[in-house]
């Protein structure tokens, strides 16, 4: 017989994106893992995904229980919104006060689920969501009594803003990232994390901030992959003529560096030699927009049944499958984000055999390398345009280099990065926590 888990992931929707959609995709790779060999995995999360769920074909009591505490969920999420001035700004903010909703969730958990456990009706209990390693968990202690192992994570976040983008990070109303390594500190946080069996970790700044006796316990887990679907190397060689395609997706917030990837391109867009696609909105928007007009670059329809044209087209939020179409009619992603945690939209692009340009920094500077993308070192904004400005003329110059990137790209996504691959790595934690389990239990 398999493993009998108990998976607590309070965000967890297949029909939504950002961390409801990893909670989900955890969720659905784990089942699939366990539930071949036998065992059996029960989904705990919050009562806004039951539908979500059910249309996904999941039995609400046998498959997954949804936990109702929207009546203080509900106002700690507006208040939320209110902080950020509805900008989409201040993730740091909304973590924080969406955190303050967390411990209760968990109590009424142990509640429904506590006696079983202490009965030894599951065998591990793994909390997936919240991603956050600031948010601490009560639970993990009382598993622990019950002799039940207590999984954490993967856990993510907390990238320092790096020097000389103190402007972005006011711009992104960051204020309270300044105090965020207190956090690390509190003795709730800390005792979570002693009392874990495994603490999965998405990158390694989070893995540096796990308190150093805690840390012959961490296994590195990057939280994002690829469902299979999304892996389609490029077997054709690329246009050698017509202006070169570059993908920006993402919501057009500073720092996601749509701004530099404009200014870096301008001297190509003007020579006909680049076209930028810009998929997503954000409170920047109007900004580019007149940042186009203030380089003197011509802005072109969004358009993929036409020939391409050089110049600047912004698509607006698009539907996953129009991103994938704007992905995989693409030469290259340009991400030059300052400060991405997981750099989900960078896997998605080398699945297609897209290769990726980013600033080697945080989530994007982990998932590629030499072979399957293209990084500039983080620096001052003038000294990233300049990088990424010489990446492009390098590029420009030889056009060949980005199918064999790309297909680099594609073959390791495929090996290390879907979310099937993510499941196998996790039953090896089961298995390490766990040891192994007596047929016949």
């Amino acid at each position: 017989m398999g493993y009998r888990v108990l998976l607590i992931a309070e965000a967890a929707n297949p029909e939504w994106v950002s961390v409801p959609l990893v909670g989900w995709s955890i969720f659905a790779a784990i089942r699939d893992e366990i539930v071949a060999d036998g065992g059996e995995v029960h989904l705990v999360t919050q009562v806004r995904n039951r539908d979500a769920l059910q249309r996904a074909g999941l039995r609400e009591g046998e498959d997954f229980t949804a936990i109702d505490t929207e009546f203080i969920a509900r106002p700690v999420y507006r208040l939320s919104q209110v902080l950020r001035m509805g900008e989409g700004r201040g993730w740091t903010m909304v973590q924080a006060v969406n955190a303050l909703a967390y411990p209760w969730f968990e109590r009424k958990v142990w509640a429904l689920f506590g006696p079983q456990i202490k009965a030894g009706r599951f065998d591990v209990v793994h909390r997936v969501t919240p991603l956050s390693p600031t948010i601490p968990s009560p639970m993990s202690r009382r598993c622990r009594a019950a002799g039940v192992p207590f999984v954490l994570g993967p856990l993510n976040g907390g990238v320092p803003w790096p020097k000389g983008f103190d402007q972005a990070r006011r711009r992104e109303r960051e204020w309270l990232s300044y105090f965020r390594g207190l956090n690390h500190l509190r003795p709730s946080v800390r005792r979570t994390m002693a009392d874990s069996a495994s603490i999965l970790v998405g990158s390694r700044h989070t893995e540096s901030e796990v308190p150093q006796e805690q840390r012959s316990k961490t296994v590195y887990l990057p939280e994002n992959a690829v469902d299979p679907t999304w892996i389609l190397p490029r077997a054709e060689a690329r246009r050698a003529d017509g202006p070169l395609l570059i993908a920006f997706v993402g919501r057009l917030v500073p720092y996601k560096g749509a701004d530099m990837l404009l200014e870096a391109c301008a001297p190509f867009i003007r020579q006909g030699r680049v076209r930028v696609d810009l998929v997503g909105d954000g409170p920047m928007r109007a900004d580019l927009e007149q940042q186009v007009r203030d380089l003197g670059l011509p802005s072109v329809e969004p358009n993929l049944n036409t020939a391409p044209l050089a110049g600047v087209a912004f698509h607006g939020w698009l539907e996953r499958r129009r991103v994938k179409e704007v992905l995989i009619g693409a030469d290259l992603l340009g991400f030059p984000s300052i400060r991405e945690f997981g750099g989900g939209v960078v896997l998605e692009a080398m699945a297609m055999g897209i290769p990726p340009l980013i600033v080697d920094y945080a989530g994007p500077g982990e998932l590629v390398d030499a072979h399957t993308g293209f990084k500039v070192p983080i620096g001052t904004r003038a000294s990233i345009i300049r990088t990424l400005g010489e990446a492009m003329e390098r590029i420009l110059a030889d056009r060949a280099c980005l199918v064999r990137t790309g297909e680099a790209a594609a073959a390791r996504v495929a090996r290390d990065f879907t979310w099937q691959a993510k499941a196998r790595a996790v039953r090896a934690v089961y298995d390490s926590v766990c040891g192994p389990l007596q047929s016949g239990r």
